[in-house]
């Protein structure tokens, strides 16, 4: 147990102080727009004396058909949506409106919100339901009073063809 706590400590010292370097590095070049190449990755293993750097790579593109058009997304991306607390149904049918899609299943971290097999009185009852409401019937939790976004994962597929788009996640704006 001797050895743990300056174990702990210098690694800790350590990060800090790599981090700060990046930190004083990212600030001075302030007025310039950074791409990726001006950011380092750091790894360090103290218990066999290793550090080594890197440059990170940008996520790898996904490519999908939205609104007619060709569009190319990361994991960096997200479909932002300001409606405010509405409706389950209002929202697929936003959905369906603006991106031609159609969802077969919309979820909120691990809760299902809506699946295209689950029980059909149920599903009717949910889109009459406002977003917050049904998340929080689902999970049992409310919301901090804070939070304005809900991050909600969607399959959906093409109306016309009924093949799956890969989509980002949505940010939801609810207040």
């Amino acid at each position: 147990f001797k050895r743990l706590i300056p174990a702990i400590a210098s690694t800790t010292t350590l990060v800090v102080g790599l981090i700060c370097l990046e930190l004083y590095r990212i600030v001075g070049t302030a007025r310039k727009e950074l791409t990726i190449d001006a950011y380092k990755n750091g790894f360090i293993n103290i218990a066999i004396p290793f550090v080594t750097f890197s440059e990170p790579t940008p996520p790898a593109p996904t490519k999908c058909m939205l609104k007619g058009k060709e569009w190319n997304w990361t994991a960096w991306d997200s479909l932002d949506m300001n409606l405010g607390d509405i409706t389950l149904g209002e929202f697929m049918d936003y959905f369906e409106k603006e991106y031609d899609l159609e969802i077969s299943m919309l979820s909120h971290g691990v809760s299902i919100l809506y699946s295209f097999f689950a029980n059909k009185k149920k599903v009717e009852e949910r889109k009459a339901m406002k977003m917050t409401e049904v998340i929080t019937s689902i999970t049992k939790k409310e919301f901090p009073p804070n939070q304005l976004f809900l991050i909600l994962e969607v399959i959906a597929n093409e109306q016309e063809t009924d093949e799956e788009v890969d989509l980002p996640y949505i940010r939801f704006r609810f207040r």
